[in-house]
């Protein structure tokens, strides 16, 4: 069977499709007689796939091409979903085919230029003899000359459409199109109702009734429980239900630093900050019995997450309404009997002599407001820096040069491209409509702007390879006794699979590491992106050669990873976290308190989001957790780019080993509430697509 996938084919481009087997022929015994081909062709299923042009299609064999054959004889066109079957004649023996041609015309009677989806094409010769695959194949494979030429016109016409720009200085460069709208339709959404950010979120504040609140700016809420008139009306999940009801606890506060959308923060803390002036004494009541800080810093019991990225980031004006930015510490205690608790927050990184700490024992309000503030320095660090820069920022990169560097039948190219479909596109839609300079973010988030972009611009400077690999992360921040840390122990799981995944598709196409060596073209991929898409990323780490195939399978895990299982942990959990608003405030509205006296209820409410806000964080982060029309969960791949039975049975292999994982985590999560599933396989998307 021949699965060819995924081909847009323009008239300004010739696919050529290369078979896996050579056909054999008989000698011809009559000069002249022709030699039939029985060739099915199927168009995709997808928005766009069809086309009202010409498409012919020619094989190409070693002596020689056969006829070319027009695919619409009729006059109306190949549809949406079509399989047709041809003849495809010869004159005269072609011996080994090694090519299938397509070329589209358009028709002179339409003014604009089409484009035509090639799902797949199989080629059988007349006799009953096995239909032809296309395998993957490197550059140092048996290449016949005219196979070498279409490769490198394939590339060539690639790095003029996918160049590379600087949205911004400081951050990973990306894919330079202005609008989603200018892409190719190789990398456009491919589903039916796909729309900008401004529609999708005009649409979204009607299905969740906030048409009328979002009207109410800078209008505070009167009260904590006054947010059920905005709660009431949200779609509910049982993790948003369970927040509602238990976001001022503190069990749960320090529950959503290994478990919420932002889990890559907290590390263990064995020395105080010098500019966290705690002392033992003033958290001993919060201490289990008979023990000390100090005994539970050696014990490796203490735990900080500090912000100290934050600190003089500017905060975003809103509706002519000043916004305000903190970059606080939070120190935490494993608690033998309770968990993980918050036992001291303080809200500056430089401190004077009359800077307050807050601390479980002070008033309520007092107390809560200083949670809201750590909370709310969560909002921007996951959705900036978890979220967006390595996430979204980071894929891209990869997706350019792969796009750029890689042709379709490398091997590489067909075990990453499932992980970066609609990364472009997504990204496009962001810069377009979200983090713009007048974008959705700039409407309702304190580091909208001008802060969003220094920010990560601050992360980017720091960014290291291997804090992308799970096993590092959890080693450098030493958290891997801290307990219920479901994000940690899912992800390893995870990895471990990818890896294993990705290593068994590695070593059957490079059986050495001179191999990826001398591959000229993964080289050349490698170099792009450090040089060109990484560029100035100077603590990142990685090199711009691969020496062997482990430096190789490592960076594509890292890839798929962090398409697929990263990305969900970082963007799956936003709605339930953010839809009580107070939990995860986008914004501040009034700068962090100096004075712990001098906190009231009045002073949180004009503190915290107005209504007009709460709106847009609730309607955003809905937007940003809704599953494409047709998810394609982790594994499972709707176009077979590998059609050899090798890699087609690893890719079984992958799923089975998924689908073990699954249970294991829906039994590790069975009594635990709220149940942690972002990273359950069946909730991970292949790729990086909203």
């Amino acid at each position: 069977m021949v699965a060819v996938c995924g081909q847009e084919l323009s008239d300004l481009l010739k696919n050529f499709f290369i078979p896996r087997r050579p056909i054999k022929l008989s000698p011809d015994p009559f000069l002249g007689t022709l030699m039939e081909y029985n060739v099915t062709v199927a168009t995709g299923t997808f928005k766009y796939s069809g086309t009202v042009h010409k498409v012919s299609i020619t094989l190409v064999g070693e002596n020689g091409e056969s006829e070319r054959k027009q695919l619409d004889e009729h006059g109306w066109g190949l549809c949406k979903g079509q399989v047709c079957e041809y003849k495809v004649r010869s004159s005269i023996p072609l011996g080994r085919v090694f090519l299938v041609r397509l070329e589209m015309k358009n028709s002179e009677n339409l003014p604009i230029k089409g484009s035509w989806f090639c799902s797949y094409v199989k080629v059988t010769p007349s006799g009953g003899e096995e239909t032809q695959t296309f395998p993957s194949k490197r550059l140092c494979d048996e290449i016949l000359p005219q196979e070498l030429t279409h490769r490198n016109a394939q590339l060539q016409q690639r790095q003029e459409t996918f160049r590379w720009q600087a949205w911004a200085p400081g951050i990973p460069k990306c894919v330079d199109f202005k609008s989603e709208n200018d892409l190719p339709p190789d990398v456009r959404f491919d589903f039916e109702d796909a729309k900008d950010f401004n529609q999708m979120f005009k649409e979204t504040l009607k299905e969740l009734s906030l048409e009328e609140l979002i009207l109410l700016v800078n209008v505070s809420w009167k009260d904590l429980n006054d947010l059920d008139n905005l709660f009431c009306e949200l779609p509910k999940t049982s993790t948003s239900e369970y927040i509602r009801e238990h976001w001022e606890e503190d069990v749960f506060f320090g529950y959503q630093f290994m478990n919420g959308p932002n889990p890559r923060m907290i590390q263990r803390c064995r020395k105080l900050p010098s500019n966290f002036a705690v002392q033992g004494e003033m958290v001993q009541n919060f201490l289990h019995p008979n023990t000390t800080l100090d005994k539970e810093l050696e014990a490796g019991n203490i735990y900080l997450v500090d912000y100290a990225i934050l600190d003089g980031i500017p905060g975003n004006v809103i509706n002519g309404k000043q916004q305000y930015i903190a970059a606080p510490l939070c120190l935490l205690y494993e608690h033998p009997n309770i968990g993980l608790i918050p036992i001291a927050i303080q809200l500056v990184q430089n401190p004077t002599k009359d800077t307050p700490i807050f601390f479980p024992n002070d008033q309520h309000d007092t107390w809560l407001l200083a949670k809201m503030w750590v909370r709310h320095a969560e909002f921007q660090t996951f959705e900036v820096l978890s979220h967006l820069l390595r996430t979204h920022l980071i894929a891209e990169v990869f997706c350019v040069a792969t796009w750029r560097q890689l042709p379709a039948v490398h091997p590489i190219y067909k075990l990453l491209i499932p992980h970066l479909k609609y990364t472009l596109e997504i990204n496009c839609r962001a810069r377009t409509g979200l983090i713009s300079s007048d974008g959705i973010f700039k409407k309702a988030v304190s580091t909208g702007g001008e802060g969003l972009l220094m920010l990560v611009q601050r992360e980017y400077k720091i960014l290291t390879y291997r804090s992308l690999q799970p096993s590092y992360d959890f080693r450098n921040r030493d958290v891997s006794k801290l307990n219920k840390y479901f994000y940690r122990d899912h992800s390893l799981k995870l990895w471990n699979a990818i890896e294993k995944f990705v290593s068994s598709i590695v070593s059957l196409y490079y059986t050495s590491d001179h191999e990826v060596k001398q591959d000229s073209e993964l080289q050349a991929w490698i170099k792009d992106v450090v040089e060109k898409g990484l560029t100035n990323a100077s603590n990142f780490g990685l090199p711009n050669k691969l020496q062997n195939k482990q430096e190789l399978i490592t960076l594509l895990s890292v890839i798929i990873f962090t398409c697929s299982a990263q990305h969900a942990a970082v963007n799956n959990g936003q709605f339930d976290f953010c839809s009580w608003v107070f939990n995860t405030p986008c914004t501040m509205r009034q700068p962090p308190p100096t004075d712990k006296d001098g906190v009231t209820r009045e002073l949180i409410m004009s503190t915290l989001p107005d209504i007009h806000q709460s709106c847009f964080e609730v309607a955003i982060t809905y937007l940003l957790v809704q599953l494409l029309t047709y998810p394609m969960p982790l594994g499972n791949y709707r176009e077979q780019h590998f059609t050899e039975p090798s890699p087609q049975k690893m890719i079984e292999d992958f799923k089975q080993n998924l689908n073990h994982i699954e249970k294991e985590i829906e039994k590790d999560i069975d009594t635990v509430k709220p149940q942690y599933l972002y990273l359950c396989p069946k909730h991970i998307d292949n790729s990086i697509a909203i």
